[in-house]
């Protein structure tokens, strides 16, 4: 008998440590190249606002969070080819998004707008843009905006959006469009922001902004889908976001 028991629980045991190394494990892509929601500190760990999010909606459904940096360019190609299962990089929701792939509920809202250096004069006008050229990161809704509503400004198009900041400050570019709070926190808070400014209009029209940001899947995971927008109302409800959300803004970005 007391060697049954023995083996009993040494099976007992067995089980155990299989369920706990058979954790189910949702592979996250992200951008990285996007302060301050994705980038890399000096020690080379991902930090920002969308990683804590995504650690938390993964805590939140008790699943294994693997992390896998992506350029932008190639983000939803790459979930698309079973690179990773998810995407939470501050991707908005578009009706031209949603035809490659579907998305979660929005986990945050934000305005576009204009960057400009303090003392330049330009104004957002016919006359104020004639002549002027403008950054944006290639690929982006800021992209698609621009391009539709300012087609007689020069256009330069960037891989991240660091790469339009070394540019701004280089002088080889007289205006930067993108999101608000990104180029505010990630980078005229910064000290090499400090000379810029962001001016004119917010820009939120759905047609190119779309209905915040969500996290893309691919069309088939729509079980997926449907846990990860169950997360995010969860994270929402016990403050977890709030937490988040606090470190990095002074206001309630959903």
């Amino acid at each position: 008998m007391k060697k049954f028991i023995v083996a009993a629980v040494a099976a007992a045991m067995t089980f155990a440590a299989g369920s706990a190394s058979a954790q189910e494990e949702i592979r996250i892509g992200v951008e990285g190249a996007y302060p301050p929601f994705s980038s890399v500190d000096p020690s080379g760990n991902l930090v920002g606002f969308d990683i804590e999010i995504a650690n938390a909606l993964c805590d939140e459904m008790k699943v294994k969070c693997t992390l896998v940096t992506q350029d932008w360019d190639g983000i939803i190609p790459a979930l698309l080819a079973k690179k990773y299962d998810a995407i939470i990089a501050s991707m908005s929701i578009t009706e031209e998004r949603k035809q490659k792939v579907d998305f979660s509920e929005k986990y945050y809202n934000t305005p576009a707008r204009f960057l400009r250096k303090k003392g330049s004069g330009i104004e957002i006008t016919a006359e104020g843009l004639k002549g002027k050229s403008v950054g944006v990161q290639r690929g982006t809704i800021h992209d698609t905006f621009l391009t539709a509503e300012f087609p007689d400004v020069e256009i330069k198009r960037y891989g991240t959006q660091d790469e339009a900041y070394l540019d701004m400050t280089a002088g080889r570019v007289d205006l930067l469009l993108a999101d608000s709070v990104a180029m505010d926190d990630g980078f005229v808070k910064t000290d090499a922001g400090k000379d810029y400014e962001l001016f004119g209009p917010s820009y939120s029209e759905p047609k190119y902004f779309g209905e915040g940001a969500g996290i893309a899947v691919r069309k088939s995971d729509t079980e997926l889908r449907d846990r990860l927008s169950a997360a995010i109302m969860a994270i929402r409800a016990n403050g977890v976001y709030k937490s988040i959300n606090d470190k990095y803004f002074d206001f309630d970005i959903y």
